[in-house]
């Protein structure tokens, strides 16, 4: 770097601090409800800060960590993250089917969030418990700690119900939004008419629309909808309001304008001799799609399906007036749950609930992390 270039110390001391005070600020109550979450009703809601970080009460009912855990558990934790860092990408592409690489992904995230959770809360409880049997002075709890909330959210309260509505859900949103944004983005970027970019513009309208004026639009055609399709399914013909159909619907309509916007800006980047070169070897303009273009597409596609992903995971308006309680995803439940608890440990087993939510989230980005940083720098804002 070149001294005309390079940043005075008082702006790198300024700058970092910046970034660290706005980490601390974002990361903060991720962190505090993750810690309430794992303490007693009496611990969690203590007006002292030492109190719920250390848990007293927690540790006098015998629930806590010893240093021996700690350091431990800190070990294996550092060891589980860097595998998935530089191991399990290799993998990935090594079993992964030709040209189902995203799929490979997914279930790669999938195996790895089962194996560290069975490793973390099954295996490692049983064998720490044995080691601070005999370790003295050093398995000593000193930090109180108990699964018992997330353990009364997802068996007792059937929290996992809520969470295979989510993934339904997200999965939809996820396949039909790339799907046909993949072929719209990609026509869009090798038209040469001005109409592409009159339509693009009023997509972006459409998805600047409320979420409450879709759902006020599509909520009539929902409840109707037996008497609507029955002339064509007879008595087969279904009733969409409350079912998980009817929101990946909405969501993708929502949805898919951005997509299309954030996968043609990708495209655009992508120079059109690639489809030249295709065509000269015979490739129909499909296959020159398929073969050729997509390959060099998957950081794009990637970085707009986890945008699509955290639509569908994450919104509350759609689902909580669309969808019944029998079929409601995690957000809404939890919403539920903050609304109509009202004993101290009910609150805690709220807590644990949110918490639950995040865990897919942090490790979607811990696998994709690679993927998703080549496709923010591919140019995906440029328009």
């Amino acid at each position: 770097m070149s001294k005309a270039t390079a940043q005075p110390l008082s702006l790198k001391v300024a700058s970092g601090a910046f970034l660290a005070f706005w980490c601390l600020i974002a990361a903060f109550p991720i962190a505090w409800i993750a810690v309430m979450s794992v303490k007693s009703p009496r611990d969690a809601f203590d007006a002292s800060a030492w109190n719920v970080i250390t848990g007293p009460a927690t540790r006098a009912a015998g629930n806590g960590l010893s240093l021996l855990d700690i350091i431990l558990g800190l070990i294996v934790l550092y060891f589980a993250i860097r595998w998935a860092f530089t191991r399990l990408p290799g993998l990935v592409q090594q079993y992964s089917p030709p040209g189902l690489i995203v799929l490979g992904w997914l279930v790669g995230a999938a195996v790895y969030g089962i194996l560290f959770v069975l490793i973390f809360f099954g295996a490692l409880p049983v064998i720490f418990g044995a080691l601070n049997s005999i370790a003295g002075p050093l398995g000593t709890p000193i930090l109180g700690l108990t699964t018992e909330h997330y353990v009364a959210v997802w068996g007792e309260n059937q929290f996992y119900r809520n969470f295979m509505n989510s993934m339904i859900v997200t999965a939809g949103v996820v396949t039909v939004s790339l799907t046909v944004g993949t072929l719209a983005g990609y026509g869009l970027a090798r038209s040469g008419s001005n109409l592409a970019f009159w339509l693009l513009i009023i997509a972006l309208v459409f998805r600047a629309l409320p979420h409450s004026v879709l759902v006020a639009g599509y909520l009539p055609w929902f409840i109707n909808s037996a008497e609507i399709l029955r002339p064509i399914l007879g008595d087969l013909a279904p009733t969409l309001y409350g079912q998980p159909l009817a929101i990946i619907a909405v969501l993708v309509a929502i949805n898919q304008p951005f997509t299309i916007w954030m996968l043609r800006s990708f495209f655009q980047n992508i120079p059109s001799e690639l489809d030249e070169a295709a065509r000269v070897d015979g490739c129909s303009h499909f296959q020159a799609f398929r073969r050729v273009i997509m390959p060099v597409m998957w950081p794009g596609v990637i970085t707009t399906g986890l945008f699509s992903f955290l639509l569908g995971y994450n919104d509350f308006l759609v689902t909580a007036l669309l969808l019944d309680a029998q079929n409601q995803t995690m957000v809404p439940a939890i919403a539920g749950y903050f609304n109509r608890e009202t004993t101290t440990t009910d609150q805690v087993e709220a807590v644990a609930a949110a918490v639950s939510i995040t865990a897919p989230l942090f490790l979607l980005v811990m696998v994709f992390q690679r993927q998703i940083v080549s496709g923010l720098t591919a140019g995906a804002v440029k328009g």
